[in-house]
């Protein structure tokens, strides 16, 4: 079958820039990588086509060949066995110094910032994570809190190198102590993490009797962490080498606390202030007075309300929310009033609040009267003045 144009491959036109060039080449590398497409033969042949084709039009004198005799200036292989233009030494592409040059990193880690995948010397351990909720009361003035936390610690008995006492490690017979093996035959080889010794270089000949040649042993951590007061929701903290234990004695990574604020029954957080709702009732609201509200220190406020004081009406306490996570002054307190209707009222009762409705004016309840006013005014515009509906 014959081969496709290199141009064509790449989406890209004669007389292409190099930057042009290379960026075509990342998006398709990139989407054909089989790190992305795990056991998939068609995107293979795309990811080593899109390679072949780079890899030539990336050359100036590749290219200029290529542009001149087409796929034929390297019928015989493209300066493999000393036929064709290109003979004498070159040697075959190694696609994974290709794929390093545009992308800057290891082949195995898509960008991981190793050479070929190589991993000599200890590696750094992994960083976990743990979620922990706390109460409003404890964002409010902050604790110290005790952590039970799963991980992999170095092995004490043979210091993180897996190896039993009394022996030592061994140059890996499979990579020759490289850490990397490479794959493939032709133009197209990849290098990658030696899968004997996992990119070490050496090897484990005597197990550990504690670890089994792991070099870490699973247990729980205790630790205290400190949270701060005014800590909020989905905040993260931090703890510097609390982490995973590195392989082969390797620095511990990070353990990073997620915190979260537990729903509060009375108060709602917005930031350093805090919402409230006071039940008022209906005569206090009328007459004003006041009531006793409680804030989040524990203690209380006494709250002045004024006469004819409706629901949805908010009074702000200063300074009585929540306090800022680093500097400045606590937030202030909204409580908003609630007016409460009487209920389970007695005979004596009903009779009273029937006298005052007959005794009430359009003064005293100016709210109602004028939503009374304004649907009459909308039901009449429906109508016309014979009573038939207005269409």
């Amino acid at each position: 079958m014959a081969k496709r144009d290199y141009y064509e491959i790449l989406g890209v036109q004669k007389g292409v820039d190099e930057k042009a060039l290379k960026s075509a080449y990342r998006k398709l590398a990139m989407k054909y990588h089989p790190d992305r497409n795990p056991d998939d033969a068609e995107a293979e042949a795309r990811f080593k086509e899109v390679g072949e084709a780079y890899a030539v039009l990336s050359d100036p004198q590749k290219k200029a060949a290529y542009d001149q005799m087409g796929h034929a200036a390297f019928e015989g292989g493209m300066g493999g066995n000393g036929q064709g233009p290109f003979g004498g030494g070159g040697g075959a592409a190694d696609f994974a110094d290709i794929f390093e040059q545009v992308f800057g990193g290891g082949f195995g880690g898509m960008g991981g910032g190793r050479r070929g995948g190589q991993r000599h010397g200890p590696a750094r351990g992994s960083d976990l994570r743990y979620d922990l909720e706390v109460n409003l009361q404890d964002a409010f003035k902050g604790k110290s809190e005790s952590l039970k936390v799963p991980t992999n610690l170095t092995c004490e008995r043979c210091s993180g190198d897996g190896a039993e006492p009394g022996t030592s490690l061994e140059t890996c017979t499979t990579c020759a102590g490289a850490g990397v093996v490479t794959a493939g035959n032709g133009m197209f080889r990849i290098r990658q993490a030696c899968p004997t010794c996992g990119g070490q270089g050496k090897t484990v000949s005597t197990p550990c009797h504690e670890c089994d040649g792991v070099g870490q042993v699973r247990k729980i951590r205790a630790l205290n962490v400190d949270i701060p007061a005014g800590v909020e929701d989905g905040m993260r903290i931090r703890l510097a080498g609390e982490g995973e234990a590195g392989a082969r004695g390797g620095p511990r990574g990070d353990l990073y606390i997620f915190v979260s604020v537990r729903h509060d029954d009375l108060f709602e957080r917005d930031g350093p202030n805090l919402y409230c709702r006071a039940t008022v009732p209906m005569v206090t609201a009328a007459l004003g007075g006041s009531v006793c509200c409680p804030v989040i220190d524990g203690g209380k406020a006494e709250l002045k309300i004024p006469a004819a004081s409706q629901t949805g009406k908010r009074m702000r306490l200063k300074g009585k929310g929540m306090p800022r996570l680093r500097s400045g002054p606590r937030g202030d307190m909204i409580v908003e009033i609630y007016v409460e209707t009487p209920c389970n009222l007695s005979d004596r009762q009903k009779e009273l609040l029937a006298e005052f409705c007959e005794l009430s004016g359009g003064n005293c309840n100016p709210e109602s009267d004028g939503f009374v006013g304004k649907a009459k005014r909308f039901w009449d515009d429906l109508t016309s003045e014979d009573g038939r509906p207005n269409v």
